[in-house]
């Protein structure tokens, strides 16, 4: 069930929809960021045949202020693999090649620049804090 205020709580939710039939739960998905709920939530009848009931008696009616969107809820479509085209949150990841393996000095005199003559990027070789990225990468390859 969608379009619900986002000060709704299950118990308003099990009052309203218990004139369908027997609730056996009630989730409101929170974000992770605010912890304010999202705006819809999940709701589980006894039966599929209550359940369609609730659908046809309020979907469509005032909550609130609001008018409420109930529906059976879908499964979600499996995530795709990494495509290079598209956001990869969490995916494989390419291998990467690192600038900076490690904290070692390799006494060569350089002065603590890696890269020579060649224009190596003119990063300090003892700096051990790195990118966020980077350092995700070294503890993965750990």
């Amino acid at each position: 069930m969608g379009n619900l205020p986002y000060n709704t709580t299950e118990h308003q939710l099990q009052a309203v929809l218990g004139a369908a039939g027997e609730i056996v739960n009630v989730a409101i998905p929170v974000d992770r960021a605010t912890g304010r709920p999202r705006g819809f939530a999940f709701v589980e009848f006894a039966s599929e045949e209550i359940a369609q009931q609730a659908i046809t008696k309020f979907d469509g009616q005032d909550f609130e202020g609001r008018p409420l969107r109930v529906n059976m809820a879908e499964d979600r479509p499996p995530r795709r693999p990494f495509s290079p085209g598209g956001p990869s949150f969490g995916g494989p990841r390419p291998p990467s090649v690192n600038n900076f393996p490690d904290d070692r000095d390799d006494g060569g005199g350089r002065g603590g620049f890696s890269g020579g003559g060649g224009g190596g990027g003119g990063r300090p070789r003892g700096n051990s804090k790195g990118s966020r990225r980077g350092l995700r990468a070294r503890k993965r390859s750990l």
